[in-house]
């Protein structure tokens, strides 16, 4: 879930690039409504009518994105799996996910990994090898979004919602699309891809910078900084 405040960062600074301040990267690109920190399931929890199709769940909105499957981990089933979820473990509290080729996924445990926040080891029901586990590398993971519930108010947004949005000013020129929804521990920000190609640049998600959403429109309207995909000037050795 992204929340996007009124006020601006201290001073109105922004971030240069990704990674370039604290985490809790894209809490983010699928956090639910509901924070399952407890372990708890959603109330009013229900799986969706019929058999799932594989070719209509990347995309569909009846589904939101929670993570994906990555390399295997090891030699006995265990897999990297990086989270979208506000706390990265609560993707193991939603019950049976759905693949986005239609298989059941069921987490039995995770556990965290070196080095990401975001991203953890999993061992899933049915795997019980390395060829097994490789088998999922690169799987996307959903959960049915009535299972979710809705958000509590109308600035937050699901960050799979937000993902894959064009960016545009207010004059309505393009200035590229969200690429993904990090927290580095000072508040959400959106990570813009350049229409004009490049490296990404970080917009504080809050109403000063990102005026308006329209999700059902796929776009959202910015206020950037003149310099918002200029590199990050070089540091100064001798600065304290």
């Amino acid at each position: 879930m992204a929340r996007r405040p009124d006020a601006r960062p201290p001073g109105g600074r922004v971030p240069k690039g990704p990674g370039r301040g604290g985490s809790d990267p894209r809490r983010g690109a699928g956090a639910p409504a509901h924070d399952p920190r407890s372990g708890a399931e959603p109330r009013g929890a229900a799986s969706p009518a019929g058999p799932v199709r594989a070719d209509r769940i990347a995309g569909d909105p009846a589904f939101v994105l929670l993570g994906e499957c990555g390399r295997a981990h090891g030699l006995r089933g265990e897999v990297r799996l990086k989270s979208y979820t506000a706390d990265p473990a609560a993707i193991g509290s939603y019950g049976p996910l759905t693949g986005a080729d239609g298989r059941r996924v069921e987490i039995l445990s995770l556990r965290p990994a070196a080095g990401a926040h975001d991203i953890l080891i999993a061992r899933i029901a049915g795997v019980a090898g390395r060829d097994d586990a490789e088998s999922l590398n690169r799987l996307a993971l959903y959960v049915a979004r009535e299972r979710l519930g809705a958000p509590e108010d109308e600035d937050e947004f699901f960050t799979a919602d937000l993902v894959g949005l064009a960016v545009v000013d207010r004059a309505g020129n393009p200035v590229g699309t969200v690429k993904a929804v990090p927290n580095y521990g000072g508040g959400d920000l959106l990570e813009i891809a350049p229409a004009s190609g490049g490296s990404p640049a970080l917009l504080p998600f809050t109403k000063a910078f990102v005026p308006e959403i329209d999700v059902a429109g796929r776009r959202v309207v910015v206020e950037p900084p003149e310099d918002l995909f200029a590199p990050a000037a070089p540091r100064d050795p001798d600065a304290p």
